[in-house]
């Protein structure tokens, strides 16, 4: 009978189950932090991804600067210095929420890169069917305005009537502008939003991140005509009707910076911004600034509890970055 010896047996056994456990990756539980924005992470060592990030303010999923302020009147909110590339304020950056009339910052990003804006459009039944009840510039079926004054329709007084009349305007139905809509989303990196209409009415699949906002927003800064939108007070329009006869209307800025009703934070030159607003979404605002030293700003809020409050954070929140 051959001998074996016991102990030299256990410890073999021991070696071969410890050597299995590493080599399948069984045995140990993995704490994982994933990336909210593999893009960014996953991407950076391509020439692209490096590119693509080296333009980019960067960031993890971790909230800082929130304790210097009232932050828990607001479910997200976000600093971005475009000129050093520096998130400076970050409050539930990559979380879902809803972007109310924000929305319309990619309609409009969209109808500017793409169209004629001295094209005429005839205002269809289906653009303003139903939308009596939301936020309105007051357009009616039958109705030609120019693509330009359907934007300031669109920007300042926030009009979803507006909004549809584009979207059709630029591809042929509602449905079909919000795949343009994720299409470019995705083109510009904000790939945790999902988008199902131009003007941002509530909807479960239709949602976006602080930090998506971002991305769609500095690119649309870009655009010298986004900026003549987003920075009018108010706006004298012109138009026909469906009998012909011209129709005048003042429409006037949602966003209390820009139409004066608020004063911008001592240091701070507010260049424009867009509002929303829902029952789902809470009040929320986008701006674009600039501080004493000249550094272009973005600074986003998201689901305030309140519109006082909403400006109330901005504020504290700009404030801090002034120099």
């Amino acid at each position: 009978m051959k001998c074996t010896n016991k102990n030299y047996s256990i410890r073999l056994l021991c070696i071969l189950c410890i050597a299995a456990i590493f080599i399948t990756g069984c045995g140990t539980q993995k704490t994982v932090i994933e990336n909210a924005y593999p893009l960014y992470a996953g991407h950076t060592n391509t020439t692209s991804g490096s590119f693509f990030a080296s333009n980019l303010c960067v960031t993890d999923n971790f909230d800082y600067g929130t304790d210097q302020t009232d932050s828990q009147v607001a479910e997200g909110a976000g600093v971005f210095n475009l000129d050093t590339k520096e998130v400076l304020y970050s409050q539930n950056l990559f979380g879902k929420l809803y972007p109310a009339s924000t929305t319309k910052i990619l309609t409009a990003y969209i109808i500017i890169r793409s169209c004629n804006l001295d094209d005429s459009v005839t205002v269809s039944e289906t653009a303003v069917q139903g939308m009596s009840d939301s936020s309105v510039c007051g357009i009616q079926a039958g109705d030609v305005l120019t693509v330009r004054d359907l934007l300031y329709g669109l920007m300042l007084v926030s009009g979803n009537d507006a909004a549809n009349a584009l979207a059709e305007y630029h591809s042929g139905s509602i449905d079909a502008f919000a795949e343009v809509m994720n299409e470019e989303a995705r083109k510009l990196g904000a790939t945790n939003s999902h988008f199902v209409n131009p003007n941002g009415l509530p909807d479960e699949e239709h949602y976006t991140t602080v930090y998506d906002m971002y991305l769609i927003f500095q690119e649309a800064i870009k655009q010298q005509e986004f900026i003549n939108l987003i920075q009018t007070g108010s706006k004298d329009v012109t138009y026909h009707n469906a009998s012909g006869n011209e129709v005048t209307k003042t429409w006037r800025n949602t966003c209390r910076y820009v139409n004066g009703d608020q004063t911008a934070p001592e240091g701070f030159t507010v260049i424009g911004g867009k509002t929303g607003t829902t029952n789902a979404a809470g009040y929320c605002l986008v701006l674009y600034s600039t501080n004493e030293a000249g550094e272009n700003i973005i600074s986003i809020v998201f689901k305030a509890d309140g519109r006082s409050n909403l400006y109330m954070l901005m504020d504290q929140i700009l404030s801090r970055f002034a120099n």
